[in-house]
C-alpha cells in the first residue's frame, strides 16, 4: 500500500507533516532514533546531498548533529532533545539557525500494524518559516525511503 505524505501550513509559523507507515510504532521510532538507521533514509536521494556524519544522543537533554557535504564547506544541522517518550513522542530544537530555528515535535500513533506520524514544526516567526520552507519539498521522497527501509528494519 502506498502511503501519502501530507504537508500543511497551519499558520504563518507552523507546518504539520503527516504520514502513515506500514510498521509498528517501535520500528518507526527506532528509525528516528538510531543513527545507523536514520542515515539510510533521512536525505532525499534526488537532492544530491551526502550525509557525512550522523550523531544522535537520543535522550531528554541529549543532542544530535548531522553534517552534509556542501560547497564551499560542509553544512551542519544540530540541536537538543527536549522530550523523549519511547515509541510515542520526540521533541527537539533546531539550533543551527540560532533564534530562527524551529522546534520539532514528532508523535507516533500506532493503529494495528501501522503507525501514523505527525511532525509539527513551529518556527519563531513567519519569516523564519519562509526561509526554511524548501526543506519540505523532499519530505514525500524522504518518507518513501523510510517506507522502503522499514520491512528490513523489522527483521
Amino acid at each position: 500500500m502506498k502511503n501519502e505524505t501530507k504537508v500543511e501550513r497551519k499558520s504563518p509559523r507552523e507546518v504539520v507533516i503527516t504520514r502513515t507507515f506500514n510498521a509498528p510504532a517501535r520500528i518507526v521510532f527506532e528509525a528516528w532514533t538510531k543513527a545507523d538507521v536514520m542515515r539510510r533514509w533521512w536525505v532525499p536521494a534526488s537532492s544530491g546531498l551526502t550525509l557525512l556524519s550522523c550523531e544522535m544522543d537520543v535522550r531528554t537533554g541529549g543532542g544530535y548533529r548531522f553534517v552534509f557535504a556542501a560547497e564551499p564547506e560542509p553544512m551542519a544541522f544540530f540541536g537538543r532533545y527536549l522530550e523523549v517518550v519511547p515509541c510515542s513522542r520526540l521533541v527537539w530544537t533546531n539550533d543551527e539557525s540560532g533564534d530562527a530555528g524551529q522546534r520539532s515535535t514528532l508523535t507516533l500513533e500506532e493503529h494495528g500494524d501501522t503507525t501514523r506520524i505527525v511532525l509539527h514544526e513551529l518556527y519563531p516567526s513567519a519569516d523564519a518559516l519562509e526561509a526554511g520552507k524548501g526543506a519540505y519539498d523532499g519530505m514525500a521522497e524522504t518518507f518513501a525511503q523510510l517506507d522502503a527501509l522499514l520491512p528490513a528494519s523489522a527483521a
